[in-house]
């Protein structure tokens, strides 16, 4: 049964082109708005984010036990040292992505249980179709490199997050409008057991970015229907709320309390009339929520 909704207000407006990949670490909000190749970093209360200009577009990130950040850059993955200020420092490429598919770049990532980087790639050519699925999922450790996990090609992947326990991963190819889940061991990257775990039951909700709750439960961005929504572990629909801009891209849960959800949105794909309707587009929106709710992602094993 659904609870009643509560809208998202804004927390920090901006004009990300592409907002993704939202985490919180260390007191601040971490993002990244793809098409400007930069990461940024917010503390509550302060003015503005701190920006990281990159040399190339970043679709996933994650920090590392070292305190460096792994960076899901357009066709690789590498290591970043970042100063105080966010500016970069030592940039250090790990492995190549995808080199010889020059359709596709790095899209949605995070770290498993275990420290391992999950992440997955997006097909870009424009006429996109659920059937051109040329898109894959990995998992990267500095022990056994870049392996390929045994899910059917995608042609955008997303919504990657795993249970508390670590054993089962979510993910979903945006364009069927469904997340799926698998059975998942982090130590050997084996996937089994693949099976659905919720279909959008909304027409202009595209699954984008979503995360787990100290409650098991699983919070969505839906692309097109300007809302996050939360399922239970099986899948039942609790609660949506709604943002003031409909390309709601990735949730998070964090704060001082553990008890904020924050959520990027994004302008790419909005109409000049749309945007007119829409101002906020690309900003941070947020809501309290009533527990803690907040789990830490694991740091990458660098």
């Amino acid at each position: 049964m659904t609870t009643a909704s509560l809208d998202l207000q804004l927390a920090l407006a901006q004009t990300a082109t592409l907002g993704e990949g939202l985490l919180w670490r260390d007191g601040r909000w971490w993002w990244t708005d793809i098409e400007a190749a930069t990461l940024l970093a917010w503390r509550p209360g302060e003015p503005a984010p701190l920006a990281c200009r990159l040399p190339d577009r970043l679709g996933s990130f994650a920090h590392c036990r070292s305190g460096r950040v792994l960076l899901g850059l357009a066709k690789r993955l590498a290591l970043a040292t970042l100063g105080d200020e966010l500016e970069l420092g030592h940039l250090q490429t790990l492995v190549p992505v995808d080199a010889a598919e020059s359709r596709t770049r790095i899209n949605d990532g995070r770290t498993d249980r275990s420290g391992n980087f999950v992440f997955g790639t997006l097909n870009e050519d424009q006429e996109r179709r659920p059937r051109s699925t040329i898109a894959s999922f990995y998992q990267y450790s500095m022990r056994h490199g870049l392996r390929r996990l045994a899910l059917p090609a995608v042609a955008i992947a997303n919504s990657i997050c795993f249970s508390l326990d670590g054993r089962t991963m979510y993910f979903c190819d945006t364009l069927t409008q469904r997340i799926q889940q698998c059975d998942y061991d982090a130590d050997t990257a084996q996937v089994e057991n693949l099976r659905l775990f919720v279909q959008m039951d909304d027409a202009q909700a595209w699954p984008d970015g979503s995360v787990i709750d100290s409650e098991g439960c699983l919070w969505n961005a839906q692309w097109g229907a300007g809302r996050v929504a939360r399922y239970d572990p099986s899948g039942a629909l609790m609660s949506t709320h709604a943002a003031p801009a409909a390309h709601t891209t990735c949730p998070a849960i964090g704060g001082e309390g553990m008890d904020t959800l924050m959520l990027t949105t994004a302008r790419t794909e909005l109409s000049r009339e749309a945007l007119a309707t829409q101002p906020l587009a690309g900003s941070l929106f947020c809501l309290t929520l009533p527990a803690a709710l907040g789990v830490p992602d694991a740091l990458f094993e660098d």
